[in-house]
């Protein structure tokens, strides 16, 4: 007898696409509660560099996943997966609809097909001796000997995040294989859901500006003071949680390599080919519904989009 699966929505999309408002309003109409899968937003203290949802915003509807870590604590998609899946089975016990939002691809891709992450386990030694080769060659050269070994994978992670560089570089030495490979298996697995994934984008054109808007909005909100206090409470520019773009630049400021100009636009430059990054990873995945708001008359007419794909809930 087949199982009947659990149903789940997925509402992503590029940042700065107003997924935050849209899930909100999803949440309210369907007795959801939000699950976020964002990297960064674990992390307090760490408000205004990850446009982290305020309480006021939230206007009632719980979220999960939101102020949970310290910003010295590691964060990766596999406590994540975890986590996830315990904040869904307590939302679905309590008779609630999971609302799984935010824009980091592979955390939504880990809960949607369960992926099986056995085969990651880290090799301490093999990750001291690439951790150890970053220090010495930098994370351009670190970028060029992913892009040997897996060209996708590199393609998808910036050089900056080398943490992520030095796990693919990692999983390709333990493995013999690149895990880009591994990804792509494990993206083919069915749905472990009912679900329904949607992703909202807008024309790039105005997802830049609202982009550029955003950076410089969160300049005007204080990110210098907010990454200054971080730095005064012991975080470092080697963190997880300093990895997020935003921080490792303001760093960069901090310690008088750029000026504050340069910064900004560093920033917003970053975040740009981010977005382009996060559609290029939507593009792959399968039965995604695309929400084009340049297509709807406004945002009630996107949201009832939404709730008419749906075919079950409350």
């Amino acid at each position: 007898m087949k199982q009947e699966k659990s149903p789940l929505i997925i509402l992503t999309g590029p940042t700065a696409v107003g997924k935050t408002a849209l899930s909100i309003r999803l949440a309210k109409i369907t007795d959801g509660e939000i699950v976020s899968a964002d990297s960064m937003q674990v992390y307090r203290g760490m408000d205004i560099g990850t446009a982290k949802i305020t309480k006021e915003e939230m206007q009632g509807i719980p979220h999960h996943l939101i102020d949970i870590l310290d910003p010295k604590e590691p964060f990766d998609v596999v406590r994540f997966q975890k986590l996830a899946k315990e904040a869904i089975l307590d939302i679905q016990n309590r008779g609630k609809l999971p609302v799984l939002t935010g824009g980091t691809g592979f955390y939504i891709q880990s809960v949607l097909y369960d992926i099986d992450f056995s085969e990651e386990e880290e090799d301490h030694e093999i990750r001291k001796n690439l951790e150890e080769q970053a220090l010495v060659l930098g994370p351009d050269r670190m970028h060029r000997m992913l892009s040997e070994v897996d060209p996708a994978s590199a393609e998808a992670i910036p050089p900056g995040n080398v943490k992520r560089v030095i796990r693919a570089l990692e999983y390709f030495r333990k493995n013999g294989r690149p895990i880009s490979e591994h990804n792509a298996q494990q993206r083919r697995k069915e749905s472990a859901w009912d679900s329904f994934y949607f992703v909202l984008t807008d024309e790039r054109k105005v997802l830049y500006e609202r982009i550029d808007r955003r950076v410089e909005k969160m300049f005007a909100s204080g990110l210098v003071e907010e990454v200054s206090r971080l730095r005064r409470d012991g975080c470092t520019k080697d963190m997880v949680s300093m990895q997020g773009i935003g921080y490792r630049q303001v760093f960069d400021y901090l310690e008088g390599h750029a000026t504050l100009q340069e910064t900004v636009e560093r920033i917003q430059k970053e975040t740009r080919h981010f977005a382009k990054r996060q559609l290029t990873w939507f593009r792959r995945e399968k039965d995604v519904i695309w929400l084009e708001k340049n297509r709807y008359e406004d945002e009630d007419a996107v949201l009832n989009a939404i709730l008419d794909r749906i075919h079950w809930g409350k």
